[in-house]
């Protein structure tokens, strides 16, 4: 049996997935903005396997980069976990599904960085993601224009809320969307493997 981070019925959970290669501060204060804003009980770090966006062959092992999630996020409502690994979940739409049976009751909302919000209409099956679960935006530095005038923004029209309806998102019956703006990062997880390779 796949095992969870802790959750019972009635708990706000953000879902924020990613490479994180590596976890850095805007990843962080994606998290931070979350749990704060939308009033969540807890937060899990989805340490994807794959991201069928992204070269593989740029991406080390899933174990190397779980470990180093788990040694950046210092949080006691912040849980890391592999879970699409055993679950052999190659796109988000199938860890939603998953999730959202097996933890019936649960109040998840998904949680992403605006600059991932550009590109979500590429997501597979995105709009299964977005009917399953309310979707928390957190604006990025370069993705503010995109995150609200973009291919998903226009899709959701009405059902797109003001930033004061965020403490009361995961309540609300999907699709709903809020962007939430704040304290920004300009770290990029590319921007650090770069640096790395700057002599």
């Amino acid at each position: 049996m796949i095992k969870l981070p802790p959750h019972a019925p009635g708990m706000r959970i953000g879902l924020f997935g990613g490479s994180f290669n590596p976890p850095h501060e805007g990843h962080k204060l994606v998290v931070l903005t979350a749990l704060r804003r939308a009033g969540l009980d807890a937060l899990w770090v989805l340490v994807t396997p794959a991201n069928p966006l992204k070269d593989p062959a740029q991406l080390p092992p899933a174990a190397e980069r779980f470990a180093k999630a788990q040694a950046f996020f210092r949080n006691p409502r912040v849980k890391v976990t592999d879970v699409e690994t055993p679950l052999r979940a190659r796109y988000s739409w199938q860890t939603v599904d998953f999730l959202t049976r097996r933890a019936p009751g649960v109040k998840f909302v998904w949680v992403m960085g605006a600059d991932n919000l550009a590109s979500f209409h590429r997501w597979r099956r995105w709009r299964d993601i977005a009917r399953k679960m309310p979707i928390l935006v957190v604006d990025r530095p370069g993705s503010t224009h995109g995150a609200a005038f973009g291919v998903v923004p226009l899709w959701y029209g009405r059902r797109r809320l003001p930033e004061a309806q965020a403490a009361h998102l995961c309540d609300r019956r999907p699709p709903a969307l809020v962007l939430l703006h704040g304290p920004r990062s300009p770290l990029s997880s590319t921007q650090l493997r770069a640096r790395r390779h700057v002599p």
